[in-house]
């Protein structure tokens, strides 16, 4: 994500990338105002009946909208804004929808200016813009799992096993081979020679499967680590204990998934957390908090934003951090339950 420009209530953004979509997705709530180029029919071309012709041409314009909903699903490649056309040349007070994906330039504001919240998860969506996917490969002797690590989340992308089939054979090794070497190719195609790749799994499996990579691919980089577990539990220890930090050190999702499992350490041994919004407030009024992670749309939620904002600014007052999380992987449905938020104390309340 880049910024464009910044006026006293507004700021113009650049789409890079799909990732951004998700932090755009966080800040477009009901009420704001997005405005990008778009295209409409002209309402003057109407049939007798009173209908738009669908033979008129769709015209580029302007068109600011008044967003009353927003429709995104995680590691899709577009996002759309629902509302009213607030400022257009034609069809003003009509429904309209705003297609957003890479590349799109949207200019937004609210009404009072831009939240300190909103402007926190569009500060750390610019500092992340350099920052690539990465691939992850979970590697056992029958079984292989592909994730994409993105910036707030992981995403499946496909799972294959030998099926038993070369297990008792005389020749399992040869069937273990060719099964290592068809998923290698697979796996070249689905992230491509310039994707950084961390391959992980317990046991020698992964050092096998490695040299099958290298064979079948160009990938520019690959980092092989041990886990002590297989299957997903195997890319989620890959990120909370800092085993690919080369690759994955910066990443936001890296930094929600530790602090949410640095909290359910402490959760675990009665120690120095809050969670459900009663004591989190409290702690907060008492200076006692060091970092909130929060889910990041509960900050913005109707029912919530007034609580949860005095909370977030008690926490900000007193010298804590705010993590807005994501509940694109693991963590992050642990922290939904306990109500989307986990406080890490500077002392046990």
């Amino acid at each position: 994500m880049r910024k464009l420009s910044r006026s006293d209530d507004g700021i113009k953004l650049r789409i890079d990338d799909d990732d951004d979509l998700w932090t755009l997705a966080r800040i477009c709530r009901d009420g704001t105002s997005a405005g990008m180029l778009s295209h409409r029919r002209d309402s003057t071309t109407g049939t007798q009946e009173g209908g738009r012709s669908k033979q008129a041409e769709r015209k580029p314009m302007w068109i600011v909208l008044r967003v009353e909903e927003s429709s995104f699903q995680p590691f899709t490649d577009n996002l759309r804004l629902h509302g009213v056309i607030s400022e257009a040349p034609i069809d003003v007070g009509s429904y309209h929808t705003h297609i957003i994906e890479s590349g799109s330039e949207i200019e937004l504001s609210w009404e009072g200016g831009i939240d300190s919240r909103d402007m926190q998860l569009i500060d750390s969506a610019v500092s992340d813009g350099q920052r690539s996917r990465v691939g992850l490969i979970v590697v056992e002797n029958d079984e292989i799992l592909l994730f994409e690590v993105a910036k707030h989340g992981i995403r499946d992308i496909s799972s294959f096993s030998m099926r038993g089939g070369g297990k008792r054979g005389k020749d399992s090794s040869a069937v273990r081979s060719e099964f290592y070497l068809r998923v290698a190719k697979e796996a070249c195609l689905v992230f491509g020679a310039s994707m950084p790749v961390v391959i992980c799994g317990p046991g020698l499996a992964r050092e096998r499967f490695e040299t099958e990579v290298r064979g079948s691919c160009g990938i520019v980089k690959i980092l092989n680590v041990a886990t002590s577990i297989g299957g997903r539990a195997a890319a989620n220890e890959v990120i909370s204990e800092g085993l690919a930090d080369a690759l994955l050190g910066e990443y936001a999702v890296v930094h929600e998934v530790r602090a949410i499992e640095e909290a359910l350490r402490r959760v675990s041994v009665d120690g120095a957390v809050a969670y459900g919004i009663k004591e989190i407030q409290l702690s907060a009024e008492q200076g006692a908090v060091e970092c909130l992670v929060i889910e990041a749309s509960l900050l913005r939620e109707e029912d919530h934003t007034a609580t949860w904002g005095l909370i977030s600014d008690a926490v900000t007052a007193g010298g804590g951090t705010i993590i807005q999380a994501s509940i694109d992987h693991d963590a992050g449905k642990q922290l939904m339950g306990f109500g989307g938020a986990l406080a890490l104390l500077r002392w046990r309340a």
